[in-house]
């Protein structure tokens, strides 16, 4: 038995998918239409008309590309342009919450302080804790620690390569989804590729996502990246049992591709919770963690 539909052949209840690079082009002409004005609704249901595939099989689709669903990929790019016009506009909150595609402040301010970590009235103060912090950074950051990368005891360990690093700060950490918002369950920063180890979390199954920001000597810089941004994630999934981790997670940084979902956490406001660590000034390091309790 076979029947044919728009999206795959199924013969004798086996289904034979398009091709990956179909699926790419797919997912990348809904991407596209997503980057476009923020301010409109678009449902599932359009999305899959822009893709050429049924709502079921793109969101499916679109989930296998990116890791998330498309309305979780949608309110990550609507929080990412609120945050970039906090930083380089004078438009109020309630402006922002409106061009974004929000009706009600209380729900735009709700979900941004969630996913970012930072309300959107921190966010803006950023450039000017991070110029204070940078003054007092040491000319050159700590050689990192030395790290045994082994899987006999607690935490999470692996390797993070940066071919085209520069001099940049690095944020490794533990997500519950494939998406770098909200704090990570646990994290680290590195001032230079190679070996690293994470704390032990709780049990469970986790995402190992990283970023590199540039120095911070250009706050605005540091908190848009644009081009200078490098990402990466370990291959699957992490599963701590017992605190600890059987595999070593092994990441590799690169540019970000127009499938990998926005970077939402505020991650210069972790550089501000490592100051100390840098021998920072201890007031920008409190200050920081007042921050992360609001």
């Amino acid at each position: 038995m076979r029947r044919r539909t728009e999206d795959h052949d199924e013969r004798d209840g086996g289904i034979l998918a398009l091709p990956v690079s179909a699926h790419r082009t797919a997912v990348e002409r809904a991407l596209a239409t997503m980057r476009g004005p923020l301010d409109r609704p678009l449902p599932v249901a359009t999305l899959a008309e822009i893709a050429g595939l049924s709502p079921f099989h793109f969101t499916r689709t679109f989930r296998q590309a990116t890791g998330i669903p498309p309305g979780q990929f949608l309110a990550a790019l609507r929080l990412e342009r609120a945050k970039e016009l906090l930083l380089t506009t004078e438009l109020t909150v309630t402006e922002i919450c409106f061009a974004v595609g929000y009706d009600s402040i209380g729900t735009f301010t709700t979900r941004f302080t969630r996913s970012v970590g930072l309300s959107p009235g921190r966010i803006r103060q950023l450039p000017d804790l991070l110029t204070e912090a940078v003054a007092h950074l040491p000319n050159r950051p700590p050689a990192p620690p030395i790290v045994q990368t082994t899987t006999d005891t607690p935490g999470v360990a692996g390797q993070l390569d940066a071919p085209d690093n520069g001099e940049a700060f690095i944020f490794v950490g533990l997500f519950p989804a494939a998406i770098p918002q909200c704090r990570p369950v646990v994290g680290t920063l590195l001032t230079a590729p190679g070996p690293f180890r994470l704390a032990a979390p709780p049990d469970g199954r986790y995402h190992l996502l990283a970023a590199a920001l540039p120095h911070p000597r250009d706050p605005l810089a540091c908190l848009l990246p644009a081009a200078a941004l490098r990402v990466g994630h370990a291959a699957g999934t992490i599963l701590v049992r017992g605190g600890r981790s059987a595999t070593r997670a092994d990441i590799a940084l690169r540019p970000p591709l127009p499938t990998d979902p926005p970077v939402l956490v505020a991650l210069p406001a972790l550089l501000l919770d490592s100051c100390s660590w840098f021998g920072g000034d201890q007031n920008t390091a409190r200050s920081a963690r007042s921050e992360k309790r609001e």
